[in-house]
């Protein structure tokens, strides 16, 4: 895995000697309901390729749902969002997005690599692909470095290496983008920073697009780009470096922080309507 340590330089982005590319992701008046209630509201944004994108913000300020609709599982989803130049849940779409959740996805009665041999026979069916399954499943083990725990059960893991397994089965495809979900919540700071390690291995050798949710603030360091959320509405999307620029801070958290007072100011102030929202995933 790449050497890497959130108080060094990160490594920069792939850059395109041309026209700029099309953004992996972007949405346009963006707006999730459920019930009467709206979860998100008017997202505008654009994710770039190449690049790891944070989206941070609060437990509950609709990250988990944001995630969903780019994916294409969340309903009642309105306006505009595509992804990789196609709209969000198109059939297209399926093998080119890695995709996991929170709670890892694993079966804790297989092994490593028979939960990977039964998700890659999911992806690439039939007797022909026999081979190119068995390449993508050692590869997937060898990329989140669980080869010696290949053959153990899923059971008898660790929670970090049950997390590494869900991420090996989002990269059995090598997907050209990948939408991780609070993926190094519970780790300790080891485990956190080699899941980095390889965020930023995938993103620099293989040209992936990666957008991590966390609502610990200094992983926001950690990213290119950050879309900062707030009660189901973005703050800020800027990088880490402009955003602590702005807001005159020394810290993301410290520059999200001020994003959260001016944006409480203005709803507070006369002639304004306070949004009555509640608290979404």
């Amino acid at each position: 895995m790449m050497n890497y340590s959130s108080k060094e330089p990160l490594p920069q982005p792939p850059t395109s000697g041309g026209s700029p590319s099309v953004p992996a992701i972007r949405a346009q008046d963006l707006t999730v309901t459920r019930g009467p209630r709206t979860v998100l509201r008017d997202l505008d944004f654009a994710v770039p390729q190449g690049q790891i994108t944070g989206l941070l913000g609060p437990s509950g300020c609709g990250k988990s749902t944001l995630m969903r609709a780019i994916v294409g599982t969340q309903a009642k989803v309105t306006g505009t969002l595509n992804v990789l130049g196609h709209p969000a849940g198109d059939a297209t779409l399926r093998s080119r997005i890695g995709y996991v959740t929170q709670a890892p996805s694993v079966y804790a009665d297989l092994t490593v690599r028979q939960n990977l041999a039964y998700f890659a026979a999911i992806l690439d069916p039939g007797r022909a692909a026999a081979d190119r399954r068995h390449e993508n499943v050692t590869r997937a083990i060898a990329d989140v470095d669980l080869t010696t725990h290949a053959d153990a059960l899923a059971g008898n893991l660790s929670g970090g290496q049950r997390s590494r397994v869900s991420l090996a089965v989002a990269l059995l495809g090598t997907p050209e983008l990948l939408v991780l979900d609070e993926p190094t919540v519970g780790l300790d700071p080891v485990l956190r920073r080699e899941l980095w390690n390889l965020f930023h291995t995938i993103a620099a050798e293989r040209r992936a697009t990666l957008l991590i949710s966390s609502h610990v603030m200094d992983e926001a360091e950690r990213c290119h780009r950050l879309l900062l959320m707030r009660e189901g509405e973005i703050l800020a999307d800027d990088t880490p470096e402009a955003l602590r620029t702005r807001t005159h801070s020394e810290t993301v958290e410290a520059a999200f922080l001020r994003l959260v007072d001016e944006a409480t100011a203005t709803t507070a102030a006369p002639g304004t309507e306070a949004h009555q929202k509640e608290p979404t995933r």
